[in-house]
């Protein structure tokens, strides 16, 4: 079964980096791409990055491009969500998932815990 763990949240000031790591296990890891959602409170879950199968391929909403960057280590079936500049819009619950395409296309039903990601100064 599909499991997601999401790591590495916690308390950022404006301005500075976190980095979120995802362990996957229950699937192909390398026949999925892989995507970080967030979620704030009071609104809708939103997609913010993903990486194609073997990594070649990244894609960012406008509002993270240039500040967050996606990777993944298909030996160790981890996805990871390096977060720079951190900005006020940025807090959320933070998840990780797996869909047959990098975007536009249905990811797994199982979600996992998520990292929460506050930033305060």
């Amino acid at each position: 079964q599909v499991q997601l763990v999401e790591s590495g949240g916690g308390l950022v000031q404006p301005g500075g980096s976190l980095k979120l790591s995802c362990q996957a296990s229950g699937f192909t890891f390398d026949d999925y791409a892989m995507r970080w959602y967030r979620q704030a409170p009071q609104k809708v879950r939103e997609l913010v990055a993903a990486i194609g199968r073997t990594g070649g391929t990244t894609k960012y909403i406008d509002s993270v491009k240039g500040r967050f960057t996606i990777s993944r280590d298909n030996a160790k079936n981890t996805a990871t969500l390096q977060m720079n500049s951190v900005q006020s819009e940025d807090p959320a619950v933070y998840y990780c998932n797996a869909g047959p395409t990098i975007w536009g296309t249905a990811p797994f039903d199982s979600w996992g815990q998520g990292a929460q990601v506050t930033v305060s100064s």
